[in-house]
Protein backbone atom coordinates (compact mmCIF):
# COMPACT_ATOMS: atom_id res chain seq x y z
CA UNK A 1 0.00 0.00 0.00
CA UNK A 2 2.66 2.34 0.80
CA UNK A 3 4.21 1.42 -2.34
CA UNK A 4 1.14 2.23 -4.55
CA UNK A 5 0.69 5.57 -2.29
CA UNK A 6 4.16 6.59 -3.22
CA UNK A 7 3.86 5.90 -6.78
CA UNK A 8 0.55 7.91 -7.12
CA UNK A 9 2.74 10.75 -5.37
CA UNK A 10 5.33 11.06 -7.61
CA UNK A 11 2.72 10.69 -10.45
CA UNK A 12 1.02 13.63 -9.35
CA UNK A 13 4.43 15.33 -8.44
CA UNK A 14 5.60 15.21 -11.99
CA UNK A 15 1.88 15.98 -13.28
CA UNK A 16 2.11 18.71 -11.61
CA UNK A 17 5.66 19.64 -12.46
CA UNK A 18 4.93 19.64 -16.42
CA UNK A 19 1.78 21.46 -16.26
CA UNK A 20 3.59 24.33 -14.73
CA UNK A 21 6.50 24.33 -17.35
CA UNK A 22 3.95 24.08 -19.83
CA UNK A 23 2.64 27.27 -18.55
CA UNK A 24 6.17 28.74 -19.08
CA UNK A 25 6.51 27.19 -22.39
CA UNK A 26 3.19 28.47 -23.50
CA UNK A 27 4.11 32.15 -22.76
CA UNK A 28 7.68 31.89 -24.31
CA UNK A 29 5.45 30.34 -27.40
CA UNK A 30 3.84 33.31 -27.37
CA UNK A 31 5.84 36.48 -26.74
CA UNK A 32 9.10 35.14 -28.03
CA UNK A 33 10.04 35.01 -32.07
CA UNK A 34 12.03 32.07 -33.24
CA UNK A 35 15.15 34.48 -32.98
CA UNK A 36 14.59 35.26 -29.76
CA UNK A 37 12.73 38.79 -29.95
CA UNK A 38 10.62 39.32 -27.02
CA UNK A 39 7.41 41.19 -27.06
CA UNK A 40 7.28 42.45 -23.42
CA UNK A 41 4.72 44.71 -24.05
CA UNK A 42 2.31 41.84 -24.44
CA UNK A 43 4.07 39.99 -21.94
CA UNK A 44 3.41 42.20 -19.36
CA UNK A 45 -0.73 41.17 -20.42
CA UNK A 46 0.12 37.73 -19.40
CA UNK A 47 2.07 38.67 -16.16
CA UNK A 48 -0.93 36.93 -13.84
CA UNK A 49 0.49 33.76 -16.00
CA UNK A 50 3.98 34.25 -15.38
CA UNK A 51 3.03 34.34 -11.68
CA UNK A 52 1.45 31.30 -11.60
CA UNK A 53 4.90 29.62 -12.92
CA UNK A 54 6.69 31.64 -10.62
CA UNK A 55 4.91 30.14 -7.77
CA UNK A 56 5.45 27.00 -8.81
CA UNK A 57 9.49 27.79 -8.53
CA UNK A 58 8.89 29.45 -5.34
CA UNK A 59 7.34 26.22 -3.49
CA UNK A 60 9.79 23.42 -5.71
CA UNK A 61 12.71 22.43 -4.15
CA UNK A 62 14.73 20.23 -6.88
CA UNK A 63 15.56 16.78 -5.95
CA UNK A 64 19.10 15.37 -5.52
CA UNK A 65 17.27 12.68 -7.17
CA UNK A 66 16.27 14.31 -10.22
CA UNK A 67 18.69 13.45 -13.21
CA UNK A 68 21.27 16.14 -14.30
CA UNK A 69 19.18 17.21 -17.61
CA UNK A 70 16.17 17.86 -14.99
CA UNK A 71 17.91 20.03 -12.68
CA UNK A 72 19.89 21.76 -15.82
CA UNK A 73 16.29 22.94 -17.51
CA UNK A 74 14.87 23.39 -13.92
CA UNK A 75 17.38 26.35 -12.95
CA UNK A 76 17.79 27.75 -16.39
CA UNK A 77 13.96 28.71 -16.75
CA UNK A 78 14.07 29.83 -13.53
CA UNK A 79 17.21 31.91 -14.27
CA UNK A 80 15.16 33.01 -17.94
CA UNK A 81 11.74 33.03 -15.67
CA UNK A 82 13.13 35.36 -13.20
CA UNK A 83 14.75 37.66 -15.82
CA UNK A 84 11.83 38.26 -17.39
CA UNK A 85 10.21 39.14 -14.44
CA UNK A 86 12.44 41.66 -13.19
CA UNK A 87 12.39 42.83 -17.20
CA UNK A 88 8.73 43.39 -16.20
CA UNK A 89 8.72 44.78 -13.16
CA UNK A 90 10.74 48.16 -14.62
CA UNK A 91 9.52 47.61 -18.36
CA UNK A 92 9.80 50.58 -20.08
CA UNK A 93 13.22 50.38 -20.34
CA UNK A 94 16.25 50.22 -22.95
CA UNK A 95 18.39 47.72 -21.33
CA UNK A 96 18.82 45.52 -17.84
CA UNK A 97 21.62 47.54 -16.81
CA UNK A 98 19.28 50.13 -16.64
CA UNK A 99 17.84 48.20 -13.39
CA UNK A 100 19.11 49.25 -9.82
CA UNK A 101 17.74 48.54 -6.54
CA UNK A 102 19.81 49.68 -3.90
CA UNK A 103 22.90 50.34 -5.87
CA UNK A 104 23.16 46.68 -7.06
CA UNK A 105 22.98 45.40 -10.76
CA UNK A 106 19.89 43.55 -11.86
CA UNK A 107 21.76 40.23 -11.02
CA UNK A 108 22.96 41.37 -7.55
CA UNK A 109 19.55 41.38 -6.57
CA UNK A 110 18.14 38.71 -4.45
CA UNK A 111 14.33 38.35 -5.40
CA UNK A 112 14.75 34.77 -7.07
CA UNK A 113 12.13 32.81 -4.83
CA UNK A 114 13.07 28.93 -5.22
CA UNK A 115 12.30 26.19 -3.14
CA UNK A 116 11.50 28.79 -0.41
CA UNK A 117 15.12 30.14 -0.47
CA UNK A 118 15.84 33.41 -1.96
CA UNK A 119 18.33 33.68 -4.59
CA UNK A 120 20.21 36.05 -7.10
CA UNK A 121 20.56 35.60 -10.62
CA UNK A 122 24.07 35.70 -10.50
CA UNK A 123 23.87 32.49 -7.52
CA UNK A 124 21.87 30.61 -10.08
CA UNK A 125 24.13 31.13 -12.64
CA UNK A 126 27.14 30.99 -11.10
CA UNK A 127 26.86 28.72 -8.28
CA UNK A 128 24.45 26.44 -9.72
CA UNK A 129 24.27 25.99 -13.13
CA UNK A 130 28.28 26.45 -13.72
CA UNK A 131 29.61 25.13 -10.57
CA UNK A 132 27.31 22.17 -9.58
CA UNK A 133 25.93 21.23 -13.29
CA UNK A 134 28.85 22.56 -15.43
CA UNK A 135 28.30 22.71 -19.22
CA UNK A 136 29.72 25.06 -21.12
CA UNK A 137 25.97 25.50 -23.11
CA UNK A 138 24.44 26.97 -20.49
CA UNK A 139 26.15 30.14 -21.32
CA UNK A 140 23.26 30.10 -24.41
CA UNK A 141 20.40 28.77 -22.29
CA UNK A 142 20.48 31.46 -19.34
CA UNK A 143 19.35 34.63 -21.32
CA UNK A 144 20.47 38.25 -19.74
CA UNK A 145 17.54 39.61 -21.98
CA UNK A 146 20.31 41.40 -24.46
CA UNK A 147 21.16 42.56 -27.72
CA UNK A 148 24.17 40.08 -27.52
CA UNK A 149 23.27 37.63 -25.74
CA UNK A 150 22.71 34.18 -27.27
CA UNK A 151 19.11 34.03 -28.60
CA UNK A 152 16.21 33.20 -25.74
CA UNK A 153 14.55 30.05 -27.12
CA UNK A 154 10.97 30.32 -27.36
CA UNK A 155 10.17 27.29 -25.66
CA UNK A 156 10.78 25.92 -22.19
CA UNK A 157 13.34 23.83 -21.49
CA UNK A 158 12.61 19.96 -19.84
CA UNK A 159 14.39 17.30 -19.06
CA UNK A 160 13.38 15.90 -22.01
CA UNK A 161 14.78 18.55 -24.56
CA UNK A 162 17.58 19.99 -22.79
CA UNK A 163 20.50 18.42 -24.20
CA UNK A 164 19.40 18.64 -27.60
CA UNK A 165 18.36 22.58 -26.93
CA UNK A 166 21.22 23.71 -26.11
CA UNK A 167 23.17 21.42 -28.84
CA UNK A 168 21.15 23.64 -31.05
CA UNK A 169 21.26 26.88 -29.40
CA UNK A 170 25.18 26.69 -29.48
CA UNK A 171 25.65 26.00 -33.12
CA UNK A 172 23.33 28.68 -33.76
CA UNK A 173 24.67 31.45 -31.45
CA UNK A 174 28.33 30.18 -33.04
CA UNK A 175 27.30 30.75 -36.50
CA UNK A 176 25.72 33.69 -35.98
CA UNK A 177 27.33 36.36 -38.14
CA UNK A 178 25.67 39.40 -35.58
CA UNK A 179 27.24 37.56 -32.71
CA UNK A 180 29.91 36.66 -33.94
CA UNK A 181 32.31 36.60 -37.04
CA UNK A 182 34.21 33.82 -38.14
CA UNK A 183 36.93 33.03 -40.95
CA UNK A 184 39.80 30.85 -41.55
CA UNK A 185 42.37 33.02 -40.41
CA UNK A 186 40.75 35.52 -38.47
CA UNK A 187 37.70 35.37 -36.05
CA UNK A 188 35.62 38.28 -33.57
CA UNK A 189 33.19 36.38 -31.16
CA UNK A 190 31.13 37.29 -28.40
CA UNK A 191 32.68 38.47 -25.11
CA UNK A 192 30.96 35.63 -23.76
CA UNK A 193 33.71 33.41 -24.64
CA UNK A 194 35.86 35.79 -23.01
CA UNK A 195 34.85 36.04 -20.11
CA UNK A 196 33.55 32.43 -19.38
CA UNK A 197 36.94 31.57 -21.20
CA UNK A 198 37.57 28.75 -18.28
CA UNK A 199 34.51 27.06 -19.19
CA UNK A 200 34.93 26.72 -22.77
CA UNK A 201 39.17 25.32 -22.44
CA UNK A 202 38.59 22.42 -20.15
CA UNK A 203 39.12 19.99 -23.18
CA UNK A 204 41.32 22.63 -25.24
CA UNK A 205 41.45 26.27 -26.81
CA UNK A 206 38.52 28.57 -27.57
CA UNK A 207 39.08 27.41 -31.12
CA UNK A 208 38.98 23.89 -30.52
CA UNK A 209 35.59 24.65 -28.36
CA UNK A 210 34.38 27.23 -31.81
CA UNK A 211 35.66 24.14 -34.25
CA UNK A 212 32.97 21.45 -32.72
CA UNK A 213 30.09 24.08 -34.10
CA UNK A 214 31.29 26.40 -36.59
CA UNK A 215 30.28 25.97 -40.14
CA UNK A 216 33.94 27.27 -41.16
CA UNK A 217 37.05 25.51 -40.19
CA UNK A 218 38.83 27.77 -37.95
CA UNK A 219 42.63 27.49 -38.01
CA UNK A 220 44.22 27.25 -34.61
CA UNK A 221 46.64 30.01 -34.85
CA UNK A 222 43.62 32.23 -36.26
CA UNK A 223 43.83 35.98 -34.91
CA UNK A 224 40.95 36.19 -32.08
CA UNK A 225 39.42 39.25 -30.77
CA UNK A 226 36.48 40.13 -28.93
CA UNK A 227 33.14 42.13 -29.97
CA UNK A 228 31.43 44.57 -27.91
CA UNK A 229 28.60 43.54 -26.28
CA UNK A 230 25.25 45.36 -26.90
CA UNK A 231 23.43 45.59 -23.83
CA UNK A 232 20.24 46.86 -25.22
CA UNK A 233 17.02 45.45 -24.69
CA UNK A 234 16.42 42.22 -26.60
CA UNK A 235 12.56 43.33 -27.18
CA UNK A 236 10.41 44.66 -30.06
Amino acid sequence: MKKILLALITLFTFSQANAQTAIFNDLLQKHVTKDGIVDYKSFKEDKAKLDIYISYLEKTSPENSWSENKQKAFWINAYNAYTIKKILENYPLKSIMDIKEKGKTAWKIPFAKVGGKTYTLDHIEHEILRKNLFDPRIHVGVNCASGSCPKLLNMAFTEENVDASLEKLMKEFVNDSSRNKISNKKVQISSIFDWFKEDFTKNGSVIDYLNKYSNIEIKNNARTSYLKYDWSLNGK
